[in-house]
């Protein structure tokens, strides 16, 4: 099965540059899931998810159709990390937990991973799906910023609109789950959040495309508009969708 490859060429990157998703979120999906047996998490990538599920769930079965990020993957006991794509799942039928998918589910052919979570969840069991929008940077730092993002907003590929539109209009397969607030913020060095914005899609397209590093284009204007504090706070806005397989 194919698949849209944006990070392959990035995996290195993006398991470096990757913000951590809050730990709050994890327990509430430990908390909603029917038990903590197993969970699978499909297009774990370079498993910046993997890791918090797998401190909350006995097992953990972590699915990328991309080798080069299940190669960036940390070593975990309790969690298998196989290549295949979120479409097809080499899991029994009802034996998970919970189905996570974080900042990937808009690359999937939903309605085939829809029918596999049908397939692969336990009666109770629960899909939970999320992601984050665009950063949001300090007052000094908007403009360059602002400045950036237009540079590169020709090249994300149309899937983008998706994350944009907090993945409204979807499809869910089975009945949806209240969910509380999550918040996504870190603080961070200049170093972090340039090679977060070269781990970009659309800045690998940027690259691709033009020969140019869209980053390296900017990184003097940052530096100037960063000043001299080490860190600085940088915030996500996170949504998370939740939804209960029936008995």
């Amino acid at each position: 099965m194919s698949f849209s490859d944006h990070f392959s060429a990035v995996a290195a990157d993006y398991a470096a540059a990757r913000p951590e998703y809050p730990p709050a979120l994890f327990d509430w999906i430990a908390s909603i899931a029917p038990a903590r047996g197993l969970c699978w998490e499909a297009g774990c990538g370079s498993g910046q998810a993997t890791r918090d599920l797998a401190r909350r769930f006995d097992r953990v079965h972590a699915s990328d159709p991309s080798a080069a990020q299940i190669a960036q993957a940390p070593k975990l006991a309790n969690v298998d990390f196989v290549v295949e794509p979120g479409e097809r799942c080499a899991l029994p039928d009802a034996s998970a937990d919970a189905a996570c998918v974080a900042q990937a589910l808009h690359w999937f052919d939903r309605p085939a991973y829809f029918a596999e979570v049908a397939r692969v969840l336990k009666p109770g069991g629960v899909l939970v799906a999320w992601g984050y929008q665009d950063i949001v940077v300090p007052p000094m730092l908007e403009a360059v910023n602002d400045a950036f993002q237009s540079m590169i907003l020709p090249y994300w590929p149309p899937e983008r609109e998706d994350i944009n539109a907090a993945y409204a209009g979807y499809v869910w397969p089975f009945p949806a789950i209240e969910v509380p607030k999550f918040d996504l913020g870190v603080e961070w060095p200049l170093a972090r959040m340039l090679g977060y914005f070269s781990s970009y899609s659309a800045s690998k397209r940027y690259r691709e495309a033009t020969d140019v590093d869209p980053v390296a284009t900017v990184r003097q204007q940052f530096e100037s508009a960063w000043g001299d504090a080490p860190m600085q706070q940088l915030h996500w806005p996170l949504f998370v969708h939740a939804f209960r397989k029936q008995y």
